[in-house]
Formats: C-alpha cells, sequence, structure tokens
C-alpha cells in the first residue's frame, strides 16, 4: 500500500506534520548534512582549544576540603589534567537556595570514572565556608571532591560558574582552559537530549513551531527557591528535580510554590 506523503488530514495541531517513512528519511538526511557540519566545526573548536597558550600559577595555594587545608596540586590526585567546576555559593542560603545552574552541573558530574582512565581528575569548588559546603555536599549525595576556595585568588577561587582545566607538569600547575554561560551545558547530558526531542526543552528562549502546545512540566522543572527559601519562578531557570528525589528530604520543606504534597 502505498500513502501519500503528506497527508494534511493527518497532522496534528502545533506539530510536524505526519507523512510516511520515505519522505521523513529525505528530511532527516538534509538536517544531517547540517549536523555533521556542525561535529565537525566542534572537532576544529577543540583543536584550537588544545593550541591554546597557558598561564602558570602557584600549585601550592591552599584550599580547604574534608582534611582541612591541602595544596591546591593535591586536586589533580597524581594525575596530569584536571577538570574544576567553579559551583556559586549564597552564604547562609537554605540548600535549596543553592544556585539551580551550578547544582544541575554538578548532578551531572557525581561520577568521574571515565575522566579518571583518561588521566584525567574532576573537582568542584565554591566560595563556601567549609561547613556550610560539607553540609550542602552530604544532603545533596555528591561523590565528587569538594574544596572551599574563600578568599582564593583567580584563577583558582573567584569568578564562579566557570568550567576551568588545569594542566600539571610535576609541581608545575597550568591554567589551560575556562568557560561558562552556556558553555557549562556541555557537562549536562540531559540538555542535549531534551534538544533532540520534538517538544526541546520547555525553555522560553527556544524557538519552537509555531502553534506548539506548551509542555505542562512537573512543578520542579522551573521551581526553586530565592536564597531565603521562597518559592520563585522561571521560564528559562534550569531543572532542578534533584531538590525532590526520594530520600532527600520532605517535598513540603522546599517551598513548593506554597503547595505541599
Amino acid at each position: 500500500m502505498t500513502t501519500a506523503p503528506h497527508n494534511p488530514g493527518t497532522d496534528l495541531p502545533g506539530r510536524p506534520p505526519v507523512v510516511d517513512l520515505a519522505t521523513w528519511q529525505t528530511a532527516r538526511e538534509k538536517l544531517l548534512v547540517r549536523e555533521k557540519a556542525h561535529t565537525h566545526e566542534g572537532d576544529a573548536i577543540a583543536a584550537a582549544r588544545r593550541r591554546l597558550p597557558m598561564v602558570e600559577l602557584d600549585g601550592k595555594v591552599e584550599v580547604v576540603g574534608p582534611d582541612g587545608p591541602v595544596p591546591f596540586l593535591d586536586l589533580f590526585q597524581g594525575r596530569d589534567e584536571l577538570v574544576v567546576y567553579k559551583h556559586m555559593w549564597y552564604d547562609g542560603a537554605p540548600h535549596q537556595g543553592q544556585c539551580e545552574g551550578c547544582t544541575t552541573t554538578a548532578w551531572h558530574l557525581k561520577d568521574a570514572v571515565y575522566l579518571n582512565a583518561r588521566g584525567v581528575s574532576l573537582a568542584i569548588v565554591t566560595t563556601g565556608r567549609w561547613d556550610e559546603v560539607a553540609s550542602f555536599v552530604e544532603f545533596m549525595g555528591y561523590t565528587q571532591p569538594w574544596y572551599s576556595v574563600r578568599d582564593v585568588a583567580a584563577p583558582v577561587g573567584e569568578d564562579m560558574g566557570h568550567l576551568t582545566c588545569f594542566l600539571r607538569d610535576g609541581d608545575r600547575v597550568f591554567l589551560t582552559y575556562s568557560t561558562t554561560g552556556r558553555g557549562n551545558e556541555t557537562v549536562s547530558g540531559s540538555m542535549t537530549l531534551l534538544d533532540m526531542t520534538p517538544y526541546g526543552r520547555g525553555e522560553a528562549w527556544e524557538d519552537n513551531p509555531e502553534g506548539r502546545p506548551s509542555v505542562d512540566h512537573q512543578a520542579c522543572w522551573y521551581w526553586r527557591s530565592d536564597a531565603q527559601g521562597n518559592p520563585t519562578w522561571g521560564p528559562t531557570g534550569r531543572p532542578v528535580p534533584q531538590w525532590t528525589r526520594p530520600g532527600a528530604t520532605p517535598v513540603e520543606t522546599l517551598g513548593r510554590n506554597g503547595h505541599h504534597h
């Protein structure tokens, strides 16, 4: 049985047109050309990134972790390369009042086994006082090494919300790369997968087809609280479902728009 490539009578309002498989395959292959060009450009950018100059810094500068002050050099754990995520911090805030973007990034970085296998260590640093940081890390169930860089100068401290790469040569330490904003999305695989779906991320800035129905995500998708624990909403906020994960804390303590579930 043959079908017409496109029968408008089968279309769904606000969704892509309904076609047969052959027509879909043709459209898919057309998009694939652009995807391959995007991949190749990404490869070229990565090659340029590997050729950036680097800045030497004092690897003996002290940061504070679970064992007290340690030299920054210890974060390499004997490996030659180190990726550091700089987590924003609000002093005195409840756990759910910390930055939603940073907590999402850290959530996606819980396991560094594949980085370690390639000779790369991972650590998270933040400007919070260690006692507050330790409590937050325990609450979130994070397994990666965390350190406080309070009052530590850049590039180890300061400029939170960044992904930063370092290289070690013996006792010498070098800054090689740093990114922020949407550059941090590289570690959040959920974002990339959502970009593949027909409804995307569900964020206000996305370019969607006219008439696309709004996606009614769970409240926790956009929800977070401010530093005082008051519920707040934002159409471009990052998802923070980890706040309501089983066993963490009663959902009602997190101020879900004033409603208890």
